[in-house]
């Protein structure tokens, strides 16, 4: 599995516009073959952060997202942000879930 998290630091007057264009995106990416999750979150402690957080099947299926036009859209939101933003991409070998948290309190 790949996972990206894209952290984005909007101009205070461009909120809006920013918020419209990811929400815009949520349902198109999410059906782009082997996307298994596409979020956005806002930051509680600071209004202008966001982040988009990505789950790929594989390294393929991304790159195939990343040269859509709607990747494209994404980094023209560029304009509306106080800086660049923060691209992370992780390659993830093994998940665990809850059975793995009860064992590490036990």
């Amino acid at each position: 599995m790949i996972a990206v998290r894209i952290t984005l630091d909007v101009l205070p007057e461009k909120q809006l516009e920013l918020m419209q264009t990811l929400f815009s995106l949520i349902n198109p990416v999410g059906k782009e073959p082997g996307c298994k999750s596409y979020k956005v979150c806002r930051d509680i402690k600071d209004k202008n952060g966001f982040c988009l957080f990505e789950e790929w099947e594989n390294r393929e299926d991304l790159e195939q997202h990343i040269k859509t036009l709607r990747f494209k859209v994404l980094l023209g939101t560029r304009t509306l942000l106080r800086k660049p933003p923060e691209i992370k991409i992780y390659t993830v070998s093994r998940t665990q879930g809850m059975e793995a948290v009860m064992a590490m309190r036990t």
